[in-house]
């Protein structure tokens, strides 16, 4: 098999596949997009090589781990790989592009396919993605989308990709909605890697000639951190204010978070950290309605008087161009009422006034 440059990278679009020869639990945690888990060692094969290295030695530690890698290769090449041509070509890639890797790309290479190895490994794709987020936050050409809570944002953000702008959806990244009961039912937030490396894929497909738009978020999204120059850029975006009254927000609140009364008690845990900032008596009245599913009441008492004043309180210390946003207002937030949303903000940004 002839050589060639290593792998680097930017390479990874020229092959048919991409491979991740780390554990499961690896793979779980963060790999490249599109990428096939087939572990040369499983998470228990690879905790076991790890302590017999440690205690015994690199040579146990391989003759152990050799026979692992040879029956898992040989099950991935009847299994997984039994189907592929004779022209496959596949990239394959482990922790640092050592000795997982490239047992794998010696065996492929052995059956007759071009396999090539990723040069540094998923190591090199970190510092790929955390470099590319760090080169195209600050040219980012955005306009962030603002209003207190229950205007739709997100819902707008999606109208305007259906009507053919640039977005990124950071809370569909995050798999969270961003405030305190904003976590998605059934859904597990990503990992922070797994995060990062879902918006450098996205921030990679812009085309920076052109407005995009986003939601103005704080510096976390649950669990997930956004990256300081993401962060930087966000904030000095221009700013569109959807604009809505309390009934119509409340409307939509009760639509967007109805999943919210399928389990009262869940929603009343969810509550407690606020008696901090507003009072034990006052929190109980809202676990009260949420016990009782009554959340009309509990969705208004929270956007006025939690979120409505948080709101009013971070936009202009957030937002380097607050001042001069550009406000749209919204008699309605059906359906309707949001694509009309998402047209008003296009031709107001289209206008720029």
């Amino acid at each position: 098999m002839s050589q060639r440059a290593p792998t680097t990278v930017a390479d990874r679009h020229l092959f048919n596949a991409v491979i991740d020869a780390r554990s499961p639990a690896e793979f779980a945690e963060d790999h490249l997009p599109g990428a096939l888990n087939l572990p040369v060692l499983d998470d228990e094969e690879r905790r076991i090589v790890g302590t017999l290295y440690k205690q015994h030695g690199a040579f146990e530690a391989r003759r152990l781990g050799g026979g692992m890698v040879a029956a898992n290769l040989g099950r991935h090449l009847r299994q997984s790989l039994a189907g592929m041509p004779s022209t496959w070509k596949p990239l394959v890639y482990c922790w640092r592009g050592g000795m997982r890797s490239g047992s794998m790309v010696t065996w492929l290479r052995m059956v007759g396919w071009d396999a090539q190895q990723l040069q540094g490994g998923y190591k090199r794709w970190r510092q790929h993605v955390m470099d590319t987020i760090a080169r195209l936050a600050p040219q980012l050409p955005l306009r962030v989308l603002c209003g207190p809570t229950g205007s739709a944002k997100t819902r707008v953000l999606h109208a305007l990709a259906a009507q053919g702008a640039q977005v990124i959806d950071l809370e569909g990244l995050a798999r969270h909605k961003g405030s305190l009961l904003g976590q998605w039912p059934g859904q597990p937030q990503p990992s922070q890697k797994a995060f990062e490396t879902q918006l450098a894929t996205v921030l990679e497909g812009l085309d920076l000639s052109r407005p995009v738009f986003i939601e103005a978020e704080s510096r976390k999204i649950g669990q997930i951190a956004l990256p300081t120059p993401f962060v930087d850029s966000l904030r000095a975006g221009p700013c569109v204010e959807i604009q809505a009254s309390v009934d119509t927000r409340l409307a939509y609140l009760l639509r967007d978070y109805a999943y919210l009364g399928h389990d009262p008690a869940a929603l009343a845990r969810r509550l407690l950290p606020l008696r901090e900032l507003h009072g034990t008596q006052v929190v109980a009245q809202w676990q009260a309605w949420a016990h009782s599913q009554t959340l009309a009441p509990l969705f208004e008492a929270l956007a006025t008087q939690h979120y409505d004043p948080l709101y009013a309180r971070s936009q202009s210390g957030n937002f380097k161009l607050w001042a001069e946003r550009r406000p749209i207002a919204a008699t309605s937030l059906d359906d309707e009422g949001i694509a009309q949303v998402a047209q008003a903000v296009l031709a107001a940004v289209a206008s720029g006034t």
